[in-house]
């Protein structure tokens, strides 16, 4: 088991507000970043000891890049793979381009949970208007058509409630290689977010209850509820299979839905997620630090709660102006991500609330 020292720099690849509280993290424990992005600026730049601009697609930097750090790992899976294969040759990096591979393919991310035994939603290639029209004879009219890759908060979506939709959702994707996939009657979501080590050890957070506005994730709050906390150990067992055969380590998020058949799978994300940054107060160790930890082969940290009740708010477009508010009350915990222009849609902070 490879172990990175304190003191060592740790490469992240995208420069969002995900690479800033990884970076935040990892600074406590005294390590470096260095942020890889194709913008010249971003929220992680606050907090980060290097920043170089540079193109996924620019072998020659990638290469620079990871002989100029310790470990690397990702901040987000909207990443060419290929990138992370020229990353490999110079160097660790964690989570593998393997689960990219399969967490960015909507597709493949199906197929693959599906043949661990898995429940997930009906679903259908589609590359054509056609095969749409295929699928939803053979899935229903009530559906959701996705592209197959980059979509993330609602982007790249179009649901239909009949066939006359078909042509106006297969437009509003941009014609583009995508997934159908049947309606999920479900109570509530949730998430299961785990870390696991380089040595096999899984420990798991407190699954959050999900409400999502518009696509985007509004609030998580733990504990969940009784229904959701009826589905999470099967969930987890999900999850910690998914874990294991990617031979994955760091942080690893899987999204549910809490049905009246049990929990069904909705998606994954190789990375640590919104739904977890409750977790920053109120875990014994936050999602952050223990991704820091895994990857750099430390012991991983105590995922226990720290408070009873914690809800995590996100700020989105002007909620992030209501800061004095926030800041009035002693139970709110307050992050602002340093985004310069507060746009709808656009998540500038989020607050945790605590309830001891």
């Amino acid at each position: 088991m490879t172990t990175i020292a304190p003191g060592s720099t740790i490469g992240i690849l995208g420069g969002g507000q995900l690479g800033r509280m990884i970076a935040i993290a990892a600074a406590q424990l005294g390590y470096r970043t260095h942020i890889y992005a194709p913008e010249d600026s971003g929220p992680a730049a606050d907090v980060s000891s290097r920043w170089t601009q540079g193109a996924y697609e620019d072998v020659a930097a990638l290469a620079a890049f990871a002989d100029a750090v310790d470990v690397v790992t990702y901040e987000f899976e909207n990443i060419d793979p290929v990138a992370v294969d020229v990353l490999v040759t110079h160097g660790l990096v964690r989570p593998s381009a393997q689960a990219l591979r399969v967490a960015q393919d909507r597709l493949a991310e199906k197929r693959f949970v599906s043949d661990l035994g898995g429940l997930t939603a009906p679903f259908a290639s589609v590359e054509s208007l056609q095969d749409l029209e295929a699928a939803i004879e053979r899935i229903g009219g009530r559906a959701i058509l996705k592209t197959n890759r980059m979509g993330y908060d609602g982007k790249g979506q179009a649901r239909l409630s009949g066939p006359g939709d078909v042509a106006a959702a297969w437009g509003a994707i941009g014609r583009q290689s995508a997934i159908l996939e049947g309606f999920v009657t479900f109570e509530e979501e949730f998430s299961v977010i785990l870390v696991r080590g380089s040595d096999g050890q899984v420990r798991f957070w407190d699954s959050a209850a999900n409400v999502h506005v518009d696509g985007i994730l509004a609030t998580s709050t733990v504990p969940a509820g009784p229904l959701i906390e009826g589905q999470v150990a099967q969930a987890q067992a999900l999850a910690r299979q998914v874990a294991d055969a990617l031979g994955y380590v760091g942080v690893l998020t899987l999204e549910f839905f809490a049905s009246a058949h049990g929990p069904v799978f909705n998606e994954m994300a190789p990375r640590v997620h919104n739904s977890g940054h409750w977790t920053i107060e109120g875990a014994v160790t936050s999602q952050f630090e223990n991704h820091v930890r895994a990857i750099c082969g430390l012991p991983l940290g105590d995922t226990g709660l720290a408070a009873r009740r914690a809800q995590m708010h996100n700020l989105i477009g002007a909620d992030a102006n209501d800061w004095q508010a926030i800041l009035s009350d002693p139970a709110n915990h307050l992050h602002l991500y340093g985004k310069h222009e507060a746009r709808p849609g656009r998540k500038m902070g989020h607050v945790t609330r605590l309830t001891l």
